[in-house]
């Protein structure tokens, strides 16, 4: 999971975040009021009236698959580990989010954060935090069997797992790697720690996984578990990305219609990127429901709450930035948690109103998601 440029592209520019570009496009999803110049203290707030309660994470670069729409088989190059956060620097992070800036939900990430031996030292801290955030993981769940009671003990309250299918050829397909029964087995031993409500979710790409969706809401629904279909986003280290290609929303739908009936949820969406569904059976039974987070097709940027660190310490305050703010630097040279927290709200004040997705000059951010953390 490379570092900003490292060996693939254009590098990402990190600059000062009174220098964050702004894009302001609406992206059709109602009236985005500009406001006027930031507060002198807030929390998380942009000038579209925006505030981010939610940070993610990334714990490291590095993951034990090689998922198709991610990396390369030969994987990416990384960081060094000095270079990366070390354990107490991101709990000091935690900490000036839930504490200084407004943030009620940390989620960790990758790469892949089980690679993270101090992974339950880290939650551990971070649960201890005040007012205590909801703390969250996102995982492949690969060795996630001999650590969930341990994560759970910790505080670790749920865990979102990676999943796009349940057979094993497919899987391998994916992922390049024949891991998927310690998946399976991870999710298990997560469930019985009791990190529930557990989240799948999948990618669907066309012709490899797409005719298994009804298939893996069914087996997902079997098991309590809530899916969530993510559409493919342009952020594989590849840049093999096609609009044409990728299944959208839509196509989503009905797939997923073949097989059930699905109704729009009636519950606020709060902020949350998945449109929920409810889910009956052809006799009209609930099963229970289904998300679909359609970033590409249906966006949802007039209500993001989220923010998200690299693994080396940097903001983006959107997931398709093409510019970074340093927060690791200033903290290493002795910058107060006040001075760290300010740079981070002036990243923040400079998020543009859209990804810009649909723009005809749109380019995809040098970094993959593997490195950048979901």
């Amino acid at each position: 999971m490379p570092a900003a440029g490292a060996g693939r592209g254009a590098p990402e520019p990190v600059v000062p975040a009174s220098r964050a570009a702004i894009t302001p496009v609406g992206l059709g999803l109602g009236p985005i009021v500009h406001a006027g110049a930031r507060p002198a203290a807030s929390g998380l707030v942009d000038r579209w009236n925006r505030s981010a309660t939610d940070l993610r994470i990334s714990l490291t670069e590095r993951c034990n698959l090689r998922c198709t729409y991610c990396m390369p088989a030969e994987g990416l190059p990384t960081k060094p580990a000095a270079a990366l956060m070390q354990a107490d620097e991101v709990v000091r992070m935690s900490h000036i989010a839930v504490s200084l800036l407004g943030v009620r939900q940390l989620r960790f990430t990758g790469g892949e954060p089980l690679l993270r031996a101090d992974l339950a030292s880290i939650i551990a801290a971070c649960a201890a935090l005040e007012p205590r955030p909801e703390v969250s993981l996102t995982t492949n769940a690969i060795g996630l069997s001999s650590r969930a009671a341990g994560l759970a003990a910790a505080g670790l309250d749920r865990i979102n797992v990676s999943l796009d299918t349940v057979h094993a050829a497919t899987f391998l397909e994916v992922t390049r790697r024949p891991f998927l029964d310690r998946v399976l087995d991870g999710i298990e031993k997560a469930a019985e720690a009791g990190l529930g409500p557990i989240k799948i979710n999948a990618v669907l790409l066309r012709g490899v996984n797409d005719g298994e969706a009804a298939e893996l809401l069914a087996w997902s629904l079997e098991r309590g578990y809530q899916l969530r279909f993510i559409e493919q986003m342009p952020l594989d280290a590849d840049h093999t990305w096609s609009r044409t290609e990728m299944v959208t929303a839509t196509e989503i739908r009905a797939r997923l219609t073949e097989r059930f009936t699905l109704t729009p949820h009636d519950a606020p969406r709060d902020g949350a990127p998945a449109e929920l569904f409810r889910v009956f059976d052809p006799a009209g039974v609930e099963l229970g429901t289904v998300g679909i987070i359609a970033s590409v097709s249906e966006p949802f940027c007039a209500d993001c709450r989220r923010t998200r660190l690299t693994a080396d310490g940097r903001v983006r305050s959107c997931l398709f930035s093409h510019t970074e703010t340093d927060l690791l630097t200033p903290m290493r040279a002795g910058a107060t948690d006040a001075e760290v927290a300010d740079l981070w709200r002036e990243a923040m004040w400079g998020k543009p109103a859209g990804h810009g997705l649909d723009n005809p000059d749109f380019v995809q951010p040098a970094r993959s998601m593997s490195a950048i953390g979901g």
